[in-house]
């Protein structure tokens, strides 16, 4: 079984659940946030070794939930993928300029998130 704690953050419950699933049918320990604030409680309380990170959300936004994760000197080496539905080139920018690792857009292949999360827990 894995060890890996993956947060999974998003505001839609559906797509909390089809975020989640295969990491949860791979061994992995998920938890999960409906908002950037309770994402930046849970990785605080919880230290997860991947954040998959909805962009638009309440209270706060994925880049900016993005931005202090990779900030922050305790948890600046969690890896990060932006999953969101804001599919321009100008939000790829900016969502790696706060640090994301990987930047992927809805709707999204659940075997190819979980790929890409793999890659992303072997570096």
């Amino acid at each position: 079984m894995a060890r890996e704690k993956i947060l999974v953050v998003d505001d839609s419950p559906t797509q909390l659940s089809m975020m989640r699933a295969p990491f949860e049918k791979n061994g992995y320990e998920v938890i999960t946030a409906v908002d950037g604030e309770e994402a930046l409680a849970k990785i605080e309380s919880e230290m997860p070794t991947l954040v998959v990170l909805d962009v638009i959300m309440p209270k706060q936004n994925g880049f900016q939930v993005c931005r202090k994760i990779k900030k922050e000197e305790s948890t600046k080496n969690i890896k990060v993928i932006l999953l969101t539905s804001k599919n321009q080139k100008s939000d790829e920018f900016w969502g790696k300029k706060q640090g994301a690792d990987v930047y992927m857009t809805k709707p999204f292949d659940e075997e190819d998130l979980y790929q890409t999360a793999i890659g992303l827990l072997e570096k």
